[in-house]
């Protein structure tokens, strides 16, 4: 497969990692004797904005695009993404999809049931309609590996084995980007990725993902927003304390953003996808 060379398209939302996730495909490719082109759209700094990466490799590459009908993989990050992205996709290549759905704020009728208006997980009519569909919560499973924000790695570890580059190209483009102090858990994330099998540990993995649109498995307890100070830039982003539907949050005269009505927090996680510098988290167990 792809013995003169191939193109892969990833896509998702800003904040899960797809210009990172595309810069380790590209170093792969590299190190694996490919020429690489890479292009993406990067600039959606603020969490939730759509971000995408055309990559090709082959003995001599002229463009990075990817035209429709020519992907020979398509990654994507966000389910609903996925979706959109399926016209890019060759006939019978595989969509490497993650079950994960990030409602957008518009979209959200009721944060406590999590009703909302964007399309619901339907892998199986997926299935059908493009055949080698290789679906994961892969936030679920970087979770399990001890690392939430290392789905991408997750995604990259399921993309591996149809892509015709050795194993140790892919461990050591992931240890050259993953950011300091993640290498160990970034590489279980990938680990992970690639040893799953399609469709038989999918299917479940759906049922419990349609529960839980933003990726929170249930509340054994009530959610718990914590602040890392240090990355955050208070008054100067304001983009949590905006976007908080219960005014949850406040800037109340500090350098970086309080939590005001703990009480109130619904685990909505608007907070955490929308902060631009992972400041906020929402602690759900």
């Amino acid at each position: 497969m792809m013995k003169e060379g191939g193109s892969v398209l990833l896509v998702g939302v800003g904040g899960q990692g797809v210009v990172l996730a595309s810069a380790i495909v590209a170093e792969t490719a590299l190190r694996a004797g490919w020429d690489v082109k890479q292009s993406e759209v990067h600039g959606m700094s603020q969490r939730g904005g759509v971000v995408s990466s055309h990559l090709r490799f082959g003995q001599r590459v002229y463009s990075p695009l990817v035209e429709i009908g020519q992907a020979d993989a398509v990654v994507a990050m966000e389910w609903n993404e996925g979706l959109r992205a399926m016209p890019y996709l060759r006939r019978g290549a595989p969509l490497i999809i993650n079950l994960q759905r990030v409602i957008p704020p518009g979209a959200c009728r009721n944060r406590l049931s999590g009703e909302s208006t964007y399309p619901a997980l339907a892998l199986e009519a997926l299935a059908d309609q493009v055949g080698d569909v290789r679906a994961c919560d892969a936030g679920e499973i970087a979770r399990e590996v001890g690392s939430a924000k290392a789905l991408n790695a997750v995604l990259l570890g399921v993309l591996a084995p149809v892509m015709p580059f050795p194993e140790e190209a892919w461990l050591a483009s992931l240890a050259d980007h993953a950011p300091k102090g993640t290498s160990a858990a970034n590489e279980l994330a990938f680990l992970a990725g690639q040893a799953l099998r399609y469709p038989d540990e999918t299917h479940a993995q759906a049922a419990r993902a349609a529960l839980s649109p933003n990726g929170l498995h249930g509340q054994a307890r009530p959610p718990r927003l914590e602040v890392i100070e240090a990355w955050c830039k208070g008054r100067a982003c304001e983009i949590c304390v905006r976007a908080c539907p219960e005014w949850c949050l406040a800037i109340d005269g500090s350098a970086a953003v309080r939590v005001v009505r703990p009480e109130a927090c619904t685990g909505c996680r608007l907070c955490e996808l929308l902060c631009p510098d992972f400041a906020i988290e929402v602690h759900t167990a």
